[in-house]
């Protein structure tokens, strides 16, 4: 297998939807994009939002995905024309763009608006983080859906945890949650939405280390009961212990990549299906952008500017 625009390929295969585009709108960037349109021109923009999710799933399925995590719509336009054929977002990410601190301190239309202007930005599926649902119930997870599945997203990411460091939603209560979101998705005229649901056992360490396999084992099972497509675990890393869980796991399991932690490569190899990196490219902006305010502001020089992307290759990527 090899690693082509974004992800892991493994033998060649029929991917449903792959290049289906909207006459007029080509998009040289991505030959196997699906155009973009408006969600407001119904019905031919519901059919492009179905492709979009159908395309999402076959990803899922015939490759190991790698989701390099947007934050707004430039960055979504930056790491699409970089080869990325999917694009989810990050809530820490977003949340900061819009001066609020990671953990559930936006609130559901805020962030819908946020990924409605991803949406918009580019011709790939977006998938959303939506935090925990904004709201403990299933009807609160339920509107989140409908509002991210009406801003033309094709996937969410859902929470079990109930606040930052936890505690955790038990299994009953999470299961319910996600039953919600997969009945409030049908609902929707989406029923191809990918629910990706997320455990935050390792990532808060919570209960005994050796007992958190078990625990995320067990919630696995529960949650694809519960009608969920893929498992999330953020803060597992470990290659022998994501392997054990890859093998035994109902789902598809996706981990979180962090800095001199195993690559992509390896983590293919422990059996990892989808690869994310949370918050990591905004700070690497964010990082950039104080180092260059820093060395302007000190030195008064501009070499940190040097290697910048071209003012009009960035303009040239909002053709909408």
């Amino acid at each position: 297998m090899s690693l082509i625009s974004g992800r892991l390929r493994f033998p060649p295969g029929n991917i449903p939807g792959a290049g289906v585009r909207e006459p007029g709108c080509p998009n040289q960037n991505n030959p196997k994009a699906v155009t973009h349109m408006s969600v407001d021109n119904f019905p031919a923009a519901e059919a492009a939002v179905t492709e979009k999710a159908r395309l999402f799933r076959s990803l899922s399925d015939d490759s190991v995905l790698v989701l390099p995590n947007a934050w707004d719509a430039a960055s979504a336009a930056v790491i699409a024309a970089a080869g990325a054929t999917a694009i989810a977002t990050t809530s820490g990410g977003v949340s900061w763009s819009l001066g609020r601190g990671d953990g559930q301190h936006l609130d559901r239309d805020e962030m819908t608006r946020a990924a409605r202007r991803i949406v918009n930005a580019v011709d790939l599926p977006v998938t959303v983080d939506v935090e925990g649902g904004y709201g403990p119930t299933p009807e609160d997870v339920a509107a989140t859906v409908r509002a991210v599945a009406e801003a033309g997203a094709v996937g969410v990411n859902l929470e079990d945890s109930r606040a930052v460091g936890g505690p955790l939603f038990d299994l009953a209560e999470q299961s319910a949650r996600l039953r919600a979101a997969r009945d409030a998705a049908a609902a929707a005229g989406l029923p191809e939405l990918f629910v990706n649901a997320r455990t935050d056992v390792y990532l808060f360490a919570v209960g005994p280390s050796e007992a958190r396999l078990d625990e995320v084992l067990a919630r696995t099972a529960a949650y694809a009961e519960a009608g969920a497509d893929g498992i999330f675990v953020p803060g597992l890393l470990d290659l022998d212990t994501l392997s054990t869980l890859c093998a035994e796991s109902p789902l598809p399991v996706n981990a979180m990549a962090v800095a001199g932690g195993p690559t992509v490569p390896e983590l293919a190899r422990a059996g990892v299906r989808r690869i994310s990196l949370g918050t990591a490219l905004a700070q690497t902006a964010y990082t950039a952008a104080r180092r260059a305010a820093a060395e302007l502001l000190g030195t008064g020089t501009l070499e940190t500017l040097d290697d910048s992307m071209d003012f009009g290759e960035l303009n040239a990527l909002f053709h909408h």
